[in-house]
C-alpha cells in the first residue's frame, strides 16, 4: 500500500524511506497494511534493490515487519509503547535542550529556517511538509549539542512514533500551537533560560500525547472490527 505516485530521483532508497515512513508515521498507512516490493517498485518506475533496503531498513526500525511471501506489514503498536516512546523522548530532547541553551556559542540560523518552513507548511496546510520540516528542525537543534550518540537517540525514538490523528481538527491546532512554540524554543535557547527551555520542550513534546492516544484507539478499533474483533492493543 503506498499513495507514492510519481518517480523518484537522486538517493532511491533515502526518498523510498522518508516517504513510506512519513505515510506510517502519520497513520495514513493504517496498523495491518501491506507493502509489496515488486509493487512499491512499479509504482515508482525504479528496480526493487531501493525499495527493498527501504523496507528493511523501516523494518529494522520497527515499523513494518516482513511476512513471508506477502511483503511488508504495518506493526500495530501499542499503548504502551505510545507510553515508553513519550517518556523516552522528553527524557532525552529536554537533556539536549538544557545542553543547546548552556553552550556560549551556538549557531540558530540554520533551525529557525526550518521553523520558517514549518510554519509555511502549515500555513498552506500541508501534512507531509510539516511533518518531513518538523524532523529536519528537531534533528538540527539536536545536532547543536555536539553530541553525535544524543542526536542519532533522539532521532531514533522520533522516528518510532506514530503520530496518528496529526490531521485531524486537534491536530492541526496542535501543528498551529506548535509554529509559535518552535521560535520560542529557538528564543530561549539562545537567551540561556535552561529552566524556560526544559519546561517548554516538555509541553511540546507532551501535548501531542493525548492527540496520538485518542487517534490510535480509535484506528486499532477500526482495525479490530474489520478483523472480527480479535485484535488488541496490548497492556494499557
Amino acid at each position: 500500500m503506498t499513495t507514492i505516485e510519481r518517480p523518484l530521483d537522486g538517493n532511491l532508497r533515502e526518498q523510498v524511506l522518508q516517504q513510506v515512513r512519513a505515510e506510517i508515521i502519520s497513520g495514513q498507512s493504517a496498523p495491518g497494511a501491506m507493502y509489496s516490493v515488486p509493487s512499491l517498485a512499479a509504482t515508482l518506475g525504479v528496480s526493487t534493490t531501493p525499495v527493498r533496503e527501504a523496507l528493511l531498513e523501516l523494518a529494522r526500525s520497527g515499523l513494518i515487519e516482513p511476512l513471508r511471501n506477502r511483503g511488508f506489514k504495518v506493526v500495530t503498536p501499542t499503548l504502551t509503547q505510545l507510553r515508553n516512546l513519550f517518556d523516552m523522548r522528553e527524557m532525552l530532547e529536554v537533556k539536549a535542550a538544557e545542553i543547546v541553551a548552556l553552550k556560549r556559542k551556538k549557531d540558530l540560523d540554520g533551525v529557525r529556517k526550518i521553523a520558517d518552513e514549518i510554519a509555511d507548511a502549515v500555513e498552506v496546510g500541508t501534512v507531509a511538509g510539516y511533518l518531513e520540516a518538523d524532523r529536519r528542525f528537531h534533528q538540527a537543534f539536536a545536532e547543536i549539542t555536539d553530541n553525535e550518540l544524543l542526536a542519532e537517540t533522539i532521532m531514533a525514538f522520533r522516528d518510532k512514533m506514530r503520530l496518528y490523528g496529526i490531521g485531524t481538527d486537534q491536530g492541526i491546532e496542535r501543528q498551529r500551537d506548535s509554529v509559535r512554540e518552535h521560535y520560542q524554543i529557538l528564543e530561549l535557547a539562545d537567551l540561556g533560560d535552561v529552566e524556560g527551555l526544559g519546561a517548554l520542550m516538555r509541553h511540546h513534546i507532551r501535548s501531542w500525547e493525548p492527540i496520538f492516544t485518542e487517534a490510535l484507539l480509535e484506528a486499532v478499533r477500526s482495525q479490530a472490527s474489520e478483523a472480527g474483533g480479535n485484535l488488541s492493543l496490548g497492556p494499557r
